[in-house]
């Protein structure tokens, strides 16, 4: 057995404001010790580490994208945050690259100390620019089995929303399920959230390659989406800007 597993199940992303779009699709995502993925490589050879593979993980997708060793980017993450790193396991969920490609709006480092208790969580956030931001956050006490997190917002990801915003994190923590929703407010209220479900699933080649089979364009399909949400809410936003400048037609009957 390994703490490395896979996650299968659905993300949802709502936006509230300028206009309201409802995007939805179904995903896998892997739970990667990173101390066991030298060792789940050599296990299943549809997997690969910092090589080619079917479904891989690659240290340069994270972190500073130097490819270096991962955990101390994420306890220097959790220093400059005023954290002590908990000195335990760290796992990190994200979607594994497929077919060589993959792009992670969000990704999720859990921090544990060493008798397993949860104790960060360092939230990886990507933009289609090739920019990446660390938000280090440490761990509270859980409410109903889900963990609340918040922070303002210190990194561009969309050219519709502006920095002066803040984020609302709600997880519940990796056991047989797990889930991770980002809500994001302005002083209005609510101008987005998404989140993603999913079920625990063993990291075996039968079960990744089952996966593969049921989501062979995944993560082609996820930045598909954000380009697609992009082109629709441009539309929307052009379609209510030619609105308001048309003239009023006074009858005159």
């Amino acid at each position: 057995m390994t703490a490395s597993c896979l996650y299968v199940g659905e993300v949802v992303h709502i936006r509230r404001q300028p206009t309201r779009h409802r995007l939805s699709y179904k995903v896998f995502m892997g739970l990667f010790d990173l101390d066991e993925l030298a060792s789940l490589a050599r296990r299943n050879r549809l997997f690969g580490y910092n090589r080619a593979g079917l479904l891989s993980f690659n240290d340069r997708d994270h972190g500073d994208g130097s490819g270096g060793d991962l955990r101390p980017q994420v306890e220097r993450a959790l220093a400059d945050a005023g954290i002590s790193a908990p000195g335990g396991p760290i796992r990190i969920l994200c979607m594994p690259r497929l077919m060589g490609y993959v792009f992670n709006p969000l990704s999720a480092f859990f921090c544990y100390d060493p008798e397993g208790d949860l104790r960060a969580i360092v939230h990886e956030v990507n933009n289609t620019f090739g920019e990446r931001h660390f938000y280090a956050l440490p761990v509270g006490a859980a409410q109903h089995g889900r963990i609340i997190q918040r922070c303002d917002k210190q990194f561009r990801v969309s050219p519709f929303l502006p920095l002066n915003l803040k984020y609302n994190f709600t997880i519940t923590p990796p056991t047989d399920q797990t889930a991770v929703c980002i809500a994001v407010h302005d002083e209005d209220g609510q101008v987005l959230v998404a989140w993603f479900t999913g079920k625990r699933a063993p990291f075996t080649s039968w079960t990744l390659l089952k996966q593969w089979l049921r989501h062979p364009a995944m993560t082609l399909k996820v930045i598909a989406g954000i380009h697609w949400e992009a082109l629709f809410l441009w539309l929307r936003l052009r379609k209510a800007r030619k609105a308001s400048r048309c003239p009023v037609k006074i009858s005159r009957d």
